[in-house]
């Protein structure tokens, strides 16, 4: 029969235990606080404020002004104005815009003329959810444009002008396929996960079957350990990254236009960074519950803060920074840029970059936190 006594003895030693494991205690409450944070504050799916390229032919002021009211609806950011096709081209593979309009030379003759007048937008859709609303944005500026225009001796062409024409091309996306946007940032998704849970669980797993006294005992260095835990995970990652592509492509048609040794390359590096990542968490770590909630805990704001689940861009500037500092977000720029739009190195540049940087600093703080002694 249950006995009360007994019962509180076993309440009172598991509330021991819990305050003994701060770790624990800090993760149940954080990882909570971090999910409503993220939803309630930095998931937005209409995203704002988008960076705009404008290429103008036309000097009128109709013009200028068709562009002030297309920034008013507050979709449109004008990052910059090129001077030519190839400037606004560069730009958009780099991903520094997400949108280029161009304005025709003539543009407002063709207008009070009656005339065909057209307007060109291209967006860059490898991500749809990013670009849908800001499209639909574009023909209440265009009619605001024209009735702060058509007045005075003009207001008689407001009635009779012709629409303008808007003319759409979504890039690297034609059709807005989800899955193109999907599917690659799904292979950052799957190396953090596994990546890190992997070598998180690699030192600690030493300490809790007692075998942590035979490594220390080997004429090994901690960098030497670093890169033997990590070493044949490489391997998983790889074998994980091909079966990905090759779903990807058989599965899903997804297209693959640029580099294969470009993508290699930056995909060795992110597999190293996300192993090197977990392996700082196993010298932090005291057990394996604790690597394992330290892993999710990294896991969580890379699912919600890289651009996989949400536009990156409709995140909050704050929400941004922290994107910036998560290896996931580099990879998926990188990885998405070569596979949809076929970016080569000088235009990935700063993004390899980063993870480059990442992977030394994050190697840096794992060797000086392993300890060399079982105290």
């Amino acid at each position: 029969m249950a006995s009360l006594h007994r019962i509180w003895a076993m309440i009172i030693k598991e509330a021991s235990q819990l305050r003994r494991d701060p770790l624990t205690m800090a993760m149940m409450f954080a990882i909570p606080i971090l999910q409503l944070i993220l939803f309630g504050y930095a998931i937005n799916a209409d995203p704002r404020g988008l960076p705009t390229a404008v290429l103008s032919y036309d000097n009128s002021s109709f013009s200028r002004s068709l562009v002030q009211a297309i920034g008013q609806t507050g979709y449109f950011s004008q990052a910059q104005t090129v001077t030519s096709e190839a400037e606004a081209d560069t730009l958009m593979q780099e991903g520094q815009v997400q949108f280029v309009i161009t304005i025709p030379n003539q543009f407002f003759r063709h207008v009070i003329r009656h005339e065909k007048a057209q307007i060109a937008v291209e967006a860059d859709a490898t991500d749809p959810a990013t670009v849908g609303p800001a499209i639909a944005a574009i023909n209440s500026a265009v009619n605001q444009a024209l009735a702060s225009n058509l007045v005075g001796p003009l207001s008689s062409y407001r009635a009779t002008a012709q629409p303008i024409d808007i003319i759409l091309q979504r890039r690297y996306n034609p059709e807005g396929v989800t899955r193109y946007n999907i599917v690659p940032g799904l292979l950052g998704i799957i190396l953090t996960m596994t990546m890190v849970m992997m070598t998180a669980l690699a030192v600690t797993r030493e300490y809790e079957r007692g075998t942590m006294e035979n490594l220390l005992a080997m004429p090994v260095r901690p960098l030497e350990v670093m890169v033997g835990k990590i070493a044949p995970y490489v391997f998983i990652g790889a074998v994980q990254v091909g079966v990905v592509l090759i779903a990807s492509s058989v599965l899903f048609a997804v297209p693959f236009v640029g580099s294969p040794l470009l993508f290699a390359v930056a995909t060795l590096l992110f597999i190293t960074v996300n192993l090197a990542v977990g392996f700082t968490f196993s010298t932090v770590a005291r057990n394996q519950l604790q690597a394992v909630q330290m892993s999710f805990f990294f896991m969580l704001p890379a699912i919600m803060l890289s651009g996989f689940a949400f536009p990156f861009r409709g995140m909050p500037q704050w929400a941004q920074w922290i994107g910036e500092m998560l290896p996931a977000t580099h990879y998926m720029r990188i990885v998405r840029g070569i596979m949809l739009k076929g970016a080569d190195a000088t235009q990935l540049g700063n993004e390899i970059a980063v993870l480059g940087l990442t992977l030394v600093i994050v190697s840096v703080v794992a060797v000086s936190r392993y300890r060399v002694t079982l105290d």
